[in-house]
C-alpha cells in the first residue's frame, strides 16, 4: 500500500485557503477514483482506501492541524509498518507561482510548517512530495495570514489547474516513479528566485 497525504487544516473555516491545496488534491483524487473519505479517529485523519494505477493506496487528510501533521502521518506509517519512502505528500508552496507544481524525491520543509513537523516526526526527509504553488505573499502581509487567505478570483483557474496537475503527478508517480513525474511536471524556474523565496520563509 502507498500512503498519499495532503496537508491542510480541518474545518469549514479553512476550506479553499492557500494552505489547503493538499486537502483539495486529496478530494480531487477521491472523486476521480471513486474513493470514499471518512473520519478515522484512530489515525486522527480523514482517510479513504482504493486503487490508482493498479496500486493500493490510502488517501489521507490529517485532522491534527497543519503544524502537527507529522503526528497523524507517523501513526499511519507505523500502523501499516511502512517506511516514509512509501508515502507521497502534497502541500502548498509560496515559493512557486499559483498553479505551478514541482515534484521532488526528498528535501527540507523549506519553512512549510506541516512539512517541517512531518520531517521532524519521521526523522527523515527522504520521501516523495508534490509542491503546489500558491504565490508569494504581498509585502504588507504576514506569511501566516497569507497562507490562510483564499485565492483571488483571478487566481482560480490557475489554482484549479495546479490541483489537477498535482493529482496527475501523484498518479504518474504511482504508475511509473518519481523521476518520471519530475521530468514531466517540473517547470524550469530560476534557481535564484527559489533560493531567495526559501530564505525569506525561513527568516519569517
Amino acid at each position: 500500500m502507498k500512503i498519499i497525504v495532503g496537508l491542510g487544516n480541518p474545518g469549514d473555516t479553512y476550506k479553499h485557503t492557500r494552505h489547503n491545496v493538499g486537502f483539495e488534491t486529496m478530494d480531487k483524487l477521491a472523486y476521480d477514483f471513486n474513493i470514499t473519505m471518512k473520519a478515522n479517529k484512530k489515525f486522527r485523519a480523514h482517510t479513504g482506501e482504493g486503487r490508482i494505477g493498479g496500486t493500493s493506496i490510502m488517501l489521507v487528510k490529517p485532522t491534527t492541524y497543519m503544524n502537527l501533521s507529522g503526528e497523524a502521518i507517523r501513526t499511519i506509517l507505523e500502523f501499516y509498518k511502512l517506511p516514509p519512502s512509501e508515502m507521497i505528500v502534497v502541500y502548498d508552496d509560496v515559493a512557486l507561482p499559483v498553479g505551478e507544481i514541482r515534484v521532488r524525491e526528498k528535501g527540507s520543509g523549506a519553512g512549510q510548517k506541516g512539512m517541517v513537523n512531518t520531517i521532524a516526526r519521521l526523522g527523515t526527509d527522504e520521501f516523495p512530495r508534490v509542491r503546489i504553488g500558491v504565490g508569494d505573499k504581498p509585502p504588507s502581509w504576514t506569511l501566516s495570514d497569507y497562507v490562510l487567505s483564499r485565492f483571488l478570483k483571478e487566481e482560480w483557474e490557475d489554482m484549479i489547474r495546479g490541483i489537477t496537475k498535482a493529482g496527475d503527478a501523484v498518479e504518474l508517480i504511482l504508475k511509473e516513479d518519481t523521476k518520471t513525474a519530475m521530468n514531466v511536471f517540473n517547470k524550469k524556474i530560476p534557481k535564484k528566485m527559489i533560493e531567495e523565496q526559501e530564505t525569506k520563509e525561513v527568516l519569517e
